[in-house]
């Protein structure tokens, strides 16, 4: 377990144990607290939360494994189950935090700290809950990150399917479409969670405006972000059917080559197969040289004739070369 201790206002950083955390989240004023549990470890005997001397039976989640995204106020503190992206996956930090402090824990790196410490010298926060809303709006800044990154890559890949369609691509746009569906799925329930629970707190008279701008600030980001993955799903499904099209268009030349080789030959088939027929008519009454002359090849060549003169009017070579 490692644990990060950032001392605010002047965002000073050291790496401590936990019974010292302990000890600092009970004396000090305005703390940020970072939990690093190893991510493969089963869950501690001891919950995090008594370790740490958080003291609430309704926190016997916070650290645990496979905690679906939440957000809920309890009493004095509020507590929150962020998702965030980190690098191919969605990791999920859990929070806690109050007027005094704010506790983070996450199984293996969230990909949160150096983002979150450079807004934290940027923006110098006052207190607990504006750094609360710092670290909500980087986790969302994650999911547009990633949004906006497949969604290129999207988009380069619908190019090279129309300049050299290849198998792989559609496996490509596979994932991609995977990927929006993991983002979309990850985000919305989080997003939902949290505005019930800031805007039941905005209904409170007691609930100061700036804190109320900062709440609506996030739910405005969310809701664009939330926008943006639902862009990416466009695109992927744009991008299949754009896939589809082309396979149809190949399919469609294929198969008109194919009405051309069966216009052409058919007939000629139809006559070799009539005069190889041994009947009375053909054995007794073509004696001649030029009655074979005349009815064998004379009609395959009338029917070549009639065949191109038929593929002239239906303009099937047109078609064929313009598509080329």
């Amino acid at each position: 377990m490692i644990v990060t201790v950032v001392s605010m206002p002047e965002v000073a950083v050291t790496r401590t144990d936990v019974p010292e955390a302990r000890e600092r989240l009970a004396a000090a004023s305005f703390l940020l607290v970072d939990v690093e549990l190893p991510e493969d470890a089963p869950a501690p005997a001891t919950p995090v939360a008594d370790q740490l001397g958080l003291d609430g039976e309704e926190l016997d989640w916070f650290g645990g494994k496979d905690e679906l995204a939440r957000a809920e106020f309890l009493g004095d503190r509020a507590a929150f189950v962020v998702p965030v992206v980190h690098r191919e996956e969605i990791v999920h930090l859990h929070v806690v935090v109050t007027e005094r402090f704010l506790v983070t824990v996450h199984r293996g790196q969230a990909g949160l700290a150096k983002d979150l410490a450079v807004a934290l010298r940027h923006e110098r926060p006052d207190d607990t809950v504006a750094v609360l809303f710092l670290l909500l709006q980087e986790a969302l800044d994650t999911f547009r990150r990633a949004a906006v990154r497949e969604l290129l890559q999207t988009e380069e890949l619908e190019d090279d399917m129309f300049e050299n369609r290849r198998t792989e691509h559609v496996y490509r746009l596979a994932q991609l479409r995977r990927r929006s569906a993991l983002l979309h799925h990850s985000l919305l329930p989080y997003l939902q969670a949290t505005d019930e629970i800031l805007t039941r707190r905005m209904m409170s008279p007691a609930f100061p405006e700036d804190r109320q701008r900062r709440a609506q600030g996030f739910q405005n980001a969310g809701r664009l972000v939330l926008a943006d993955i639902e862009s990416l799903q466009d695109a992927t499904r744009r991008a299949f059917a754009s896939y589809s099209s082309l396979v149809a268009g190949e399919q469609n030349g294929v198969i008109n080559r194919l009405a051309i080789v069966s216009v052409i030959f058919l007939p000629l088939s139809f006559l070799t197969g009539f005069f190889g027929m041994n009947f009375t008519f053909l054995t007794n009454r073509l004696e001649t040289k030029d009655e074979f002359w005349l009815l064998a090849v004379g009609l395959q060549i009338l029917a070549l004739i009639g065949s191109f003169y038929l593929l002239h009017r239906t303009r099937i070579w047109r078609t064929l070369r313009d598509k080329e």
